[in-house]
């Protein structure tokens, strides 16, 4: 499969472009942000978009003002959650316009998914090797975002936000799903608990970890969203999977590679009103 997250013209993120399609003939503004073209210094050179690391708030807000002009939407229509690494969802309304896009203080509490019917809304996320997903359902005009860490994702939070939708009449075969650059297997080692975890929640893990010889695991984080996803009865060919691994490649922020001394790439989402 094709690459879902491109380069365009944007100097300050790669455009998404959703399985099957569904990009074609719609109002749709998604993507993600790499770590270039920004104005903070080392160690979060250059575009980084986290107010919750020790980097300077006023090259924070810089950095957020450029992504704006890029993606044409200004601050006032953004929303950004907490994100504790939970699976809690936020419904955004234009009552939550704004929330955490001056301040990581008054973002959206508590949550690590936002989904919305509203247009002219961005629906935002920060990242720097946990997993983003994006949701499109195009006839009802509705899109999400969610921040999905090793501990999201073993709390379900993929399927919380199928649920959540199927639950408002949005059938499953009409969402569309992307899974974003985050820390492949390549580079991805984690220890018993967390792979007792994946276990839990997938019922069948084979072929989404590997044991090592020192008792450690490789596991892949991406696939084990999409089995997830699967599971919740999205289609196959309605899961577009990044090949982008946030540790490998110099494009991105790495919270593993860089020792937790890094900035924050951003996910992004939402519908433009025509």
């Amino acid at each position: 499969m094709k690459e879902p997250f491109q380069q365009t013209t944007a100097l300050t993120s790669l455009a998404l472009q959703f399985a099957d399609q569904a990009n074609r003939g719609s109002n749709l503004k998604a993507g993600f942000t790499t770590r270039r073209n920004g104005v903070s210094l080392a160690p979060f050179s250059s575009l980084n978009l986290g107010f919750h690391v020790p980097d300077l708030a006023k090259d924070v807000l810089a950095n957020r003002n450029k992504l704006a002009e890029d993606v044409g939407i200004p601050l006032d229509q953004w929303a950004v959650g907490e994100q504790i690494h939970g699976s809690a969802l936020a419904k955004v309304t234009s009552n939550e316009k704004g929330r955490g896009t001056r301040t990581h203080e008054d973002a959206i509490s508590l949550v690590d998914g936002l989904y919305t019917d509203e247009k002219d809304l961005l629906l935002t996320a920060l990242y720097a090797d946990c997993v983003p997903l994006y949701f499109y359902a195009k006839e009802a005009g509705r899109v999400g975002i969610a921040h999905a860490g090793w501990k999201g994702t073993t709390k379900n939070i993929a399927g919380e936000m199928i649920t959540v939708w199927n639950k408002d009449g949005i059938k499953k075969e009409d969402i569309q799903v992307a899974i974003g650059p985050s820390i492949g297997k390549c580079c991805y080692e984690v220890d018993e608990g967390v792979i007792n975890e994946v276990r839990k929640v997938t019922k069948n893990s084979n072929g989404l970890f590997e044991e090592k010889a020192n008792g450690k695991y490789q596991l892949d984080l991406k696939e084990v969203n999409k089995d997830l996803l699967l599971k919740s009865g999205i289609k196959q060919n309605h899961i577009a999977v990044s090949q982008y691994c946030t540790s490998c490649s110099n494009l991105f922020f790495s919270h593993r590679s860089e020792n937790g001394k890094t900035g924050r790439m951003m996910g992004y989402i939402g519908l433009e009103e025509v």
